[in-house]
């Protein structure tokens, strides 16, 4: 049972300081000033008694723990400098086993061929470059013809050449109607990705 001089003063305190207002129909309370409030529950077992251990069992537990940690901190600055290998670019294992027989001997040229090797690209460049030049000039006689011909029409109509240098709009966008792709094939089981099953069967 609580003392009774404590009731009294919590009910002076709490209740009658409290202005009591009437509730809502929700049962909702509007008043600025809760009068009882619940403490959280802190749940906590009892402190377990520690158990009394041999100094020289800690300290040897401490001692490989911190040559543990030495011994990885030695690792990591051994391969500081080490970049991250990237497994895409790393050749397979066994073709790094096969490697001295999958090496081929460097092929060494005579000078001959040396020789008749440099007179091939020498002949192949001529050859690029003349080509080249005949697709400019073929351009240049187009671009002349086409100016010759507009000279030629403005003489003749200025209308028909304002109308010949319009440009077309019908061809800037164009579009095209068509398949997306090739017609759908009936009763087509489509494949689930290429798997090799590697699991193991159990006989019964």
């Amino acid at each position: 049972m609580l003392h009774l001089s404590f009731l009294k003063q919590f009910t002076r305190l709490a209740i009658g300081s409290a202005k009591v207002q009437p509730l809502n129909s929700k049962n909702i309370c509007t008043t600025a000033v809760l009068p009882f409030k619940i403490s959280d529950q802190l749940w906590a077992e009892p402190m377990k008694k520690k158990k009394k251990m041999d100094p020289a069992i800690v300290k040897a537990r401490e001692e490989r723990r911190r040559k543990k940690i030495e011994k990885q901190i030695r690792r990591l600055e051994k391969n500081a400098k080490q970049l991250k290998p990237i497994d895409e670019l790393e050749p397979p294992l066994h073709v790094l086993d096969n490697l001295n027989t999958r090496k081929r001997i460097p092929v060494v040229l005579s000078p001959a061929e040396v020789e008749a090797r440099a007179l091939l690209n020498k002949e192949w460049c001529r050859y690029k470059r003349q080509e080249y030049m005949a697709n400019v000039a073929q351009v240049d006689r187009i671009m002349r013809a086409q100016k010759r011909a507009l000279d030629q029409l403005y003489e003749v109509s200025e209308d028909l050449y304002n109308e010949a240098i319009m440009p077309d709009l019908q061809l800037i966008p164009y579009s095209i109607v068509g398949p997306y792709a090739t017609p759908p094939i009936k009763n087509y089981d489509s494949p689930d990705g290429e798997y090799i099953d590697v699991s193991k069967k159990w006989g019964n």
